[in-house]
């Protein structure tokens, strides 16, 4: 009996035993689960996390592109609108005077030194380089070519460029939207320091052209002296009485006096003014207008907006090549080159379009007006400086004018410092042209308006590239998204 209750409470322990074991067994295996089941939940935390991380970023990207706060200092008399004001007299003399506008001076120093936001100084920019530039056409409508009987506008070549430029800069413009800002750097850094090299060697060509050019009639000044010179008793020179008429002398042939260079007589402004292609050009920017003004009320990337931006190309390539097919006939000649007027042909003309679109598309990419590329494109194809500068500038004017009227519609600017900053652009604009034309009459040195469109451009080289350079910088240490925008969104 004793070895039955004995064997009993031993199989009783046993049984007790196998229970705890079992129990701790499953109670690990819980456990274990229940930590697998912990870290997965973690890392679905985390995950989910990240991803509302993400979609506050891009929430927040396309919120500051959508409806962004702009940025609008007080106008108040300090030492920001005393340095303001001097570097934005220098920038619209120097920038109308050489045909480029000066917006790579205007937008760095509205940004940096008054405290507006990158989208309110771009805004400021056109209105200044269209109140500089209004000013400088202004003075130009009524000025005479150098050299030949024709206005200083070439209202041919403006005709040919400038529809194809309003083209360019609303490529521009979507390009600006979709590339990154480094991207948008590095290409201001790169074209700018090309083209202020490229302008600044055609200024020494120039000069060196000037100068000998310069020898030249000084020699042929003393020859004429000699030939025409006879000796009066008194042993000094005397000269024919009449320029017009042969001086003749007793003991020598006759000789030719070669008259004095007529004085071109002055034209009114009505008749210095080509009406029929100032119609034209005033026509192609009313309907572009118009169509820009209807694409800013429809949303982006829908149906309407691009059937309005695919409109813009029939008006303005049916314009040039309307011009150009003139051109090609012989029925339209430019007339403003130096020397014999050339035989366009069609490579020549569809080249000089391209030229103009690329042109609008820098500008608008770069967010500044086609005249720092349609300036010293104008150099290269023999254009006067003078010339050049007035038919870069006077077709800046359209497409400056036309982002003016939307910036005023969209609100992107305060009137009452854009006033002041337009009427500081008008009378410096007024100044360097009378105060250069007076310079070049004087030395006879029409090469400084080239070198002063080099200076321009390599001055905006630098202060839009260096401002581009900071930005960047920023960026890489926030590690902020650098690639391709997507322009829908």
């Amino acid at each position: 009996m004793d070895v039955i209750n004995t064997s009993s409470r031993w199989t009783t322990r046993l049984l007790l035993i196998l229970v705890l074991v079992s129990s701790s067994i499953s109670s690990a295996h819980e456990h274990q689960n229940l930590r697998i089941a912990s870290s997965k939940s973690n890392d679905q935390m985390n995950q989910v996390e990240a991803n509302f991380r993400e979609k506050v970023s891009n929430l927040v990207r396309a919120t500051s592109r959508l409806g962004y706060q702009h940025t609008w200092p007080k106008m108040k008399f300090g030492w920001r609108i005393v340095v303001g004001s001097i570097i934005g007299f220098f920038g619209a003399a120097f920038g109308t005077v050489g045909g480029v506008g000066g917006g790579g001076i205007f937008v760095p120093m509205l940004k940096l030194i008054i405290g507006f936001d990158a989208k309110s100084a771009t805004a400021m920019s056109k209105c200044m380089i269209t109140g500089g530039a209004g000013a400088a056409v202004l003075y130009n409508l009524k000025q005479r070519h150098p050299t030949k009987d024709l206005p200083m506008i070439d209202y041919d070549l403006a005709l040919l460029f400038q529809p194809v430029l309003v083209l360019g800069i609303s490529i521009g413009v979507i390009l600006n939207v979709v590339f990154a800002d480094w991207m948008i750097t590095v290409s201001l850094i790169v074209i700018f320091l090309f083209i202020s090299t490229k302008a600044f060697l055609k200024g020494v060509e120039t000069w060196r052209k000037e100068t000998i050019l310069k020898k030249e009639t000084a020699a042929r000044q003393a020859l004429q002296l000699n030939d025409n010179g006879e000796r009066n008793e008194d042993g000094r020179l005397s000269y024919g009485a009449s320029p017009l008429s042969y001086a003749s002398s007793p003991n020598d042939e006759n000789h030719l006096v070669k008259p004095p260079e007529p004085r071109k007589e002055k034209v009114s402004l009505i008749k210095n003014i080509r009406w029929k292609e100032l119609g034209l050009l005033f026509a192609v920017w009313v309907i572009i207008l118009a169509l820009q003004i209807a694409k800013n009320y429809t949303v982006t990337c829908s149906a309407a907006y691009w059937v309005l931006n695919l409109l813009q190309i029939p008006v303005a390539v049916g314009m040039t090549s309307y011009q150009g097919v003139m051109l090609y006939r012989g029925k339209t000649v430019i007339r403003s080159k130096e020397g014999a007027p050339p035989q366009w042909k069609v490579h020549q003309v569809i080249v000089y379009s391209m030229c103009g679109v690329v042109a609008g598309m820098v500008g608008g990419l770069l967010g500044l007006g086609g005249g720092f590329i349609l300036g010293p494109l104008f150099i290269d194809l023999g254009i006067p400086p003078q010339v050049s500068s007035a038919t870069s500038t006077f077709a800046m004017t359209f497409s400056a004018s036309m982002s003016v009227v939307e910036y005023y519609l969209l609100k992107r600017f305060p009137i009452s410092y854009t006033l002041y900053f337009m009427g500081v652009s008008i009378i410096a604009a007024a100044l360097g042209q009378n105060v250069v034309n007076k310079l070049v009459a004087i030395l006879g040195r029409a090469s400084l308006i080239i070198f002063i469109l080099a200076i321009t451009v390599f001055a905006s080289a630098l202060s839009l590239g260096g401002e581009g350079i900071a930005k960047m910088v920023e960026e890489i240490e926030r590690k902020e998204y650098m690639g391709f925008e997507n322009l829908c969104t």
